[in-house]
């Protein structure tokens, strides 16, 4: 079987963080961010297959539009009903089934629930990125060594549009007419 990467998103986790702590409401659907751009940017930078696996909480109705979309764009959604943080769990047992496997793997999320799991991933064997703001992504996983952190936005370009977001900005690339 040839070696592929899993990128596991918690679609939920970077919808909230996007609203409510850069946007500062609820994102309308054109500033969400453009899912088969992850799914692609992952596969030139992994430099490999990726199946993408998108774990949204459906409760007890399914999301039939959005799940068509996930389908239509090339993932594989994993709608998911229970009490607790269910996608939580989804992606802890996920990650915790990637560790036998020969694979790279790339959850999209901000959450330290994960971290656990992300970290016996981080074992030099695999490549292994987080997705999400980089400010927001859970700071405990700075320290993994050879995660990388991948910012949606910069790194991904994920948006059709620039986000409201302050960013420290290396000298070498600071434009003053940004800010006129």
């Amino acid at each position: 079987m040839e070696r592929q990467t899993y990128l596991l998103v918690d679609g939920e986790n970077i919808d909230a963080t996007l609203g409510n702590s850069i946007l500062g409401r609820r994102p309308r659907p054109e500033e969400r961010p453009r899912w088969d751009r992850l799914l692609e940017w992952s596969e030139r930078s992994f430099d490999q297959p990726v199946k993408g696996l998108f774990f949204p909480a459906a409760g007890t109705e399914m999301p039939t539009t959005f799940v068509q979309a996930l389908i239509a764009i090339g993932f594989t959604p994993v709608p998911l009903s229970g009490a607790g943080k269910v996608v939580d769990i989804a992606i802890q047992r996920t990650a915790e089934a990637l560790v036998s496997r020969d694979a790279d793997v790339i959850p999209a999320s901000h959450d330290g629930d994960f971290l656990d799991q992300i970290s016996a991933l981080c074992d030099g064997s695999r490549q292994v990125g987080v997705v999400g703001f980089g400010e927001f992504v859970n700071a405990a996983f700075r320290g993994l060594p050879g995660l990388r952190i991948i910012d949606l936005e910069y790194d991904i370009g994920a948006f059709n549009s620039a986000l409201p977001r302050v960013k420290v900005i290396p000298i070498d690339e600071f434009d003053p007419l940004d800010f006129l």
